[in-house]
C-alpha cells in the first residue's frame, strides 16, 4: 500500500468543488434559448379528469404553451414500465397498471402530472399553471396495503381487479410448516416497516433539449443510472432512437436509490422541447419532491419462527403485504421479493424458510428502492423476532444469536442465496467489546436510579451487493443484465482516465476509482482522472445502486488495468530487450525484475503512441476496454449495538451509545467507508426515531415539508463507535464487499430493540416517537 493506494485514508478529490460552490448540478446548465417547465398536478388522489381548459393559461404573458397527456399519447410516448417481472404462485405475470407520464383519463395519487407549462420564466410558468382549469371526477380512496386487499376496497387499476399486483412465494412451505408444529417454541410477532421520503439534499431535476437541424435529442438529470434512463426512455418509451439520445448525469447531490428511476419528467421535458422548439427545464422544489419521488419500505409483516429445545432455529415463516403505491416503479417489483425475501436467512442456519409476499396497488405516491432496498426490511423483520425471541426464551440475545450463526463457507440458504465468506463470531465479539456489554447492567441500575430507562439492543444484519450474475437474475426477471463496464485510457505523457458506467452521488469514486489505478501503476493519484455520467463519453453502463461501484465498477476497471499492463510490459520488454514475463510495474517504473534497467511510465505510454519502436504486429497506443459480469453476490456483515436512555415523564429517547462492526471485505478508502457508514447510520436512526410518511383518508400526504417529516439533525445522533472485521469477497478480483447500504440495515433493529428493552414493551412501531414511547411505557407500568 502507497500513502495513495489502496486502504490509505485520502482527502476525497471531488471535494475541493463542492465545498467551494464549484459543483454542476442539472439544475445549474443553461443552454441558448432555455425555457421553464412547470407541472400541474392532481390535487385528488384519485379521480376521473373529464375536461382540461387551457386557453386562458396559454394567452397569459411568456407562456409559449401548455401540453397535456392526449397530446403526449398521440404523438406515441409509451407508459412508464416496471422493468423485473416477478409471476405469482399460479404462474400469472404481475399486474401492471398503465402509468402515462401525463394521465390521460385518471389519477391515481395526488401528484400525479396531468400538464406541462412551458414559459420564458418559472414565475411565469407557475402562474400560468394556476389559470388552467380541470374538471375531475372524484373516486373513492385507499392509501393503505391491508385495506386495498379487503372485498369492495375501491379499485386502483383495471389490470387488477382486487389490487393485488402479485401472491409471490419462495421457500419450502411444507418442510417450514412441518417444523413449527414440531417446535419446542414458536415466536410470533406482527411488524410493520414503515413508509419513507428519501430526501437527498439536491431534489431531482431535468432539462430536455431538441436539436432539430441533427434530430438529436439531450437530456441532463438528476439520474444514478443515465445509460439505464437512455435505453429505456428509447427502447420503452419511444423518445428518440438511442444513437438520437445523449443522457448526462453531471454532479448529483444524493440519490438513495430515488434516483435510479426514470419518472415522467425527463419524458416529458424532452418531449415537451421538440414540441415547442425551446429547451425546457424543470427542477423539483422539496413538496413536488415529497409528493412525486418514490418511496421507501411500508411493510405490514406477520412472523413466526420455530426453535427447537437447544434454541435452534428450525424454521421460519413471513407473510409480507408490501404497498407499491399507484403504479409500479422501475424496480419495484424485485424491492420485497428477492433483494428482501431472498435475505430472510440473514446470519442464522435455518433449515427450512418460506416467505409469501403480495404487492398491492393503492393511491398514494410510488414506493421503490430506498437505500439498502428489501434488505432493511428483511433485517428488521429477522433482528426484532430473533431479539423478542430471546426474550421469550430468557436467554442472551447475543448467545441465542451465536448459537445460530452459520459456521462454514460456502453456505446454501433455503432462500436461493449462496454465502460466500464471512465470519459473524468476529464482528459479534468486537460489537461486544466495544459496547461494554458486560457492563450494561450496572448502568442501567445507575440510570435508574435517576429516575430513566436504560435500554440495550443488538442487531446482526446481512445484505447481498452487487447484484448478479447476469444470467442468473435474467432467469429471475431482471429485464436488463447487471454487469458494468470500464475504459481505461492511457494518454501520451502517462496521465489515465478511466472510464466507469458506475455514477457517482456523493460516494466518493473520483477518489476511490484513482486510488485503484494509482495503487496498480504506482503513478500520482492526481494523474488520473474518472469520468462517468454521460451516455456519449462512456459507451454503456448499469449505474450505481446496492453498493455496487466497488464490487462491480471497480472490478471493471481492474480488467481493463489487466490488459493495458500486459500490453504495456511487452512494449517494455521490447524497448529493454528484455523477457516479457521478467517485466514488474513498480512506483510507476517499469522493471526488469532483478536488474537496474528500468523505464518511467511515462516513456512507455509515449513509446505507444509514436509508434516508432514496438513490438512486430502490435497496434499503437494503450486503451483497453472491459465488461465484468460477477459470478455472485456479495455479503457484507456486521453487528450493531445500541444503548440508549428513555424518559419514562416524556418518552424522548436519547442513543447514549452506537457500536458498529462490519465486514466489508477489503478496503480500498477507509475513511471514504467510515463516513458511508456514518450516513447508512443516520438514515436508520431516522427510520426508527422520526421519520414516516403519512396520508390521510383523503390521500392527501399529510408530510409534505419538513414542517412536518421530521429529518434527523446533528443533536438527534451520537458519535458512533465503527471497527471493521473484514473477510475478503472470493468472487470479485478486489475482495471487496460493499458499504453504502450497510448502517441503513443494521441501524433500526438495533434502535428498536434498545428503547423497548427500556420500557419493557416489545410492542412499539417505528418511527418511536416521543408520544409512542411515552404511551408503550405507560402501558407497561
Amino acid at each position: 500500500m502507497g500513502v495513495e493506494g489502496i486502504g490509505a485514508r485520502v482527502a476525497r478529490k471531488e471535494d475541493k468543488r463542492f465545498l467551494t460552490g464549484k459543483g454542476r448540478y442539472t439544475d445549474d446548465m443553461v443552454v441558448p434559448g432555455m425555457k421553464y417547465g412547470y407541472f400541474i398536478r392532481s390535487p385528488h388522489a384519485h379521480a376521473k379528469i373529464r375536461n382540461i381548459d387551457v386557453s386562458a393559461a396559454k394567452a397569459m404573458p411568456g407562456v409559449i404553451d401548455v401540453l397535456d397527456g392526449k397530446q403526449l399519447l398521440a404523438d406515441g410516448i409509451g407508459n412508464l414500465i416496471c422493468g423485473w417481472m416477478i409471476h405469482s404462485r399460479d404462474g400469472s405475470p404481475m399486474k401492471m397498471g398503465a402509468w402515462r407520464p401525463l394521465a390521460v383519463d385518471t389519477v391515481r395519487y395526488v401528484g400525479d402530472a396531468v400538464a406541462i407549462v412551458v414559459a420564458d420564466s418559472l414565475g411565469e410558468a407557475r402562474d400560468a399553471a394556476e389559470a388552467v382549469s380541470i374538471d375531475y371526477e372524484e373516486l373513492p380512496v385507499v392509501t393503505e396495503a391491508v385495506e386495498a386487499l379487503k372485498p369492495g376496497a375501491p379499485q386502483i387499476h383495471p389490470e387488477s381487479s382486487d389490487n393485488l399486483i402479485f401472491d409471490w412465494v419462495i421457500g419450502d412451505e411444507g418442510a417450514t410448516d412441518k417444523a413449527i408444529s414440531e417446535a419446542a417454541h414458536v415466536t410470533e410477532i406482527e411488524l410493520t416497516n414503515n413508509r419513507l421520503s428519501p430526501n437527498p439534499m439536491e431534489p431531482r431535476a431535468a432539462l430536455g433539449i431538441y436539436d432539430s437541424a441533427e434530430d438529436h435529442y439531450t437530456c441532463y438529470t438528476t439520474s444514478q443510472n443515465p445509460h439505464v434512463a437512455r435505453l429505456v426512455m428509447s427502447a420503452f418509451y419511444n423518445v428518440a432512437p438511442e444513437n438520437k439520445l445523449r443522457v448526462i448525469a453531471p454532479d448529483v447531490g444524493g440519490g438513495f436509490g430515488s434516483k435510479i428511476y426514470i419518472y415522467p419528467e425527463e419524458i416529458v421535458c424532452l418531449w415537451a422541447s421538440k414540441k415547442t422548439g425551446v429547451p425546457v427545464k424543470w427542477n423539483s422544489d422539496r413538496t413536488e419532491a415529497f409528493l412525486t419521488d418514490a418511496h421507501g419500505r411500508d411493510h405490514v409483516s406477520k412472523v413466526k419462527m420455530a426453535f427447537d429445545k437447544d434454541h435452534r432455529i428450525i424454521g421460519l415463516k413471513v407473510d409480507t403485504i408490501a404497498n407499491l403505491g399507484a403504479y409500479m416503479s422501475l424496480f419495484s417489483s424485485a424491492v420485497p421479493t428477492y433483494l428482501y425475501a431472498t435475505l430472510l436467512s440473514g446470519q442464522y442456519d435455518i433449515p427450512a424458510i418460506h416467505a409469501n409476499v403480495r404487492t398491492v396497488y393503492t393511491n398514494t405516491a410510488p414506493v421503490d428502492a430506498y437505500r439498502g432496498a428489501g434488505r432493511p426490511e428483511a433485517t428488521y423483520l429477522l433482528e426484532r423476532t430473533m431479539e423478542t425471541a430471546a426474550r421469550e426464551l430468557g436467554i442472551s440475545p447475543a448467545e441465542l444469536r451465536r448459537k445460530n450463526f452459520i459456521r462454514s463457507f460456502p453456505h446454501q440458504t433455503p432462500v436461493i442465496m449462496m454465502y460466500d465468506a464471512g465470519d459473524y463470531d468476529a464482528s459479534l465479539n468486537a460489537a461486544m467489546q466495544a459496547a461494554d456489554w458486560s457492563g450494561f447492567e450496572s448502568r442501567r441500575a445507575e440510570a435508574a436510579n435517576r429516575g430513566m430507562k436504560r435500554g440495550i439492543g443488538m442487531s446482526c444484519y446481512i445484505e447481498a451487493c452487487g447484484i448478479a450474475p447476469s444470467q442468473a437474475v435474467g432467469s429471475l426477471g431482471a429485464g436488463v443484465g447487471l454487469w458494468e463496464s470500464a475504459e481505461v485510457r492511457v494518454n501520451a505523457v502517462g496521465t489515465i482516465e478511466v472510464l466507469t458506467g458506475s455514477h457517482s452521488h456523493g460516494q466518493g469514486h473520483e477518489t476511490t476509482f484513482a486510488q485503484l489505478v494509482a495503487d496498480r501503476l504506482g503513478v500520482p493519484i492526481d494523474s488520473v482522472s474518472i469520468v462517468h455520467g454521460d451516455t456519449d463519453k462512456v459507451q454503456m453502463g448499469m449505474g450505481t445502486y446496492g453498493s455496487r461501484s466497488g464490487a462491480v465498477g471497480m472490478s471493471a476497471v481492474v480488467k481493463a488495468l489487466d490488459k493495458v499492463e500486459a500490453k504495456a510490459k511487452k512494449i517494455a520488454a521490447h524497448l529493454m530487450e528484455a523477457d516479457e514475463s521478467d517485466i514488474v510495474v513498480e512506483n510507476g517504473e517499469l522493471k526488469v525484475a532483478g536488474t537496474d534497467k528500468a523505464l518511467p511510465w511515462f516513456q512507455v505510454a509515449l513509446a505507444s503512441y509514436t509508434a516508432h519502436n514496438l513490438p512486430a504486429g502490435m497496434e499503437p497506443g494503450l486503451k483497453e476496454t472491459a465488461f465484468y459480469d460477477p459470478s455472485n453476490f456479495t455479503f457484507p456483515a456486521g453487528c450493531y449495538i445500541c444503548e440508549v436512555e428513555v424518559d419514562p415523564e416524556t418518552g424522548h429517547t436519547k442513543i447514549v451509545q452506537f457500536v458498529a462492526a462490519d465486514d466489508f471485505g477489503n478496503i480500498i478508502n477507509p475513511m471514504i467507508v467510515e463516513g458511508q457508514v456514518h450516513g447508512g447510520i443516520a438514515q436508520g436512526i431516522g427510520q426508527a426515531l422520526l421519520e414516516g410518511v403519512h396520508y390521510d383518508e383523503n390521500g392527501q400526504l399529510l408530510t409534505a415539508s419538513y414542517m412536518d417529516y421530521a429529518m434527523p439533525r446533528a443533536d438527534d445522533l451520537p458519535s458512533f463507535k465503527i471497527s471493521h472485521q473484514n473477510t475478503p469477497c472470493p468472487s470479485n478480483p478486489l475482495g471487496i464487499k460493499g458499504c453504502g447500504e450497510a448502517g441503513a440495515i443494521g441501524s433500526p433493529p438495533a434502535l428498536m430493540n434498545a428503547i423497548t428493552d427500556a420500557i419493557g414493551n416489545n410492542m412499539l412501531t417505528m418511527p418511536a416517537t416521543p408520544q409512542k414511547v411515552w404511551m408503550a411505557a405507560r402501558a407497561t407500568n
